[in-house]
């Protein structure tokens, strides 16, 4: 069973209600700020920013990963070009290039 006498003054009951009461005025205040509309609406757009900034960190990392992988393919470790990698790309390149400008000048007709 608990013990219910209480020994304190109605000095020091006041001063605790006071104190209480100070307390639950800077949680009331605290909980007017959390709930207020702009508050949420820049927690919101935080997380927002947040959000893009990590994704375009993970996007930046994953494009240098491939271009690194490409540079390698058509570059030795001497940093001089494999020409046995470049000059077919390159001719494929130009056929590309010239279909679209033959298909685009017979269309103009």
């Amino acid at each position: 069973m608990a013990d219910t006498s209480d020994t304190r003054t109605p000095a020091q009951i006041e001063a605790d209600i006071k104190a209480r009461r100070v307390k639950l005025a800077e949680t009331l205040d605290e909980i007017g700020v959390r709930v207020h509309p702009k508050t949420i609406v820049g927690d919101a757009k935080a997380k927002v920013v947040a959000n893009v900034d990590h994704t375009l960190g993970r996007a930046y990392v994953q494009v240098n990963r491939v271009v690194t992988d490409v540079r390698a393919q058509f570059v030795d470790e001497d940093g001089a070009p494999r020409l046995e990698r470049v000059v077919p790309v390159a001719l494929l390149v130009v056929g590309v290039v010239g279909l679209l400008a033959l298909g685009s000048r017979r269309r103009k007709s």
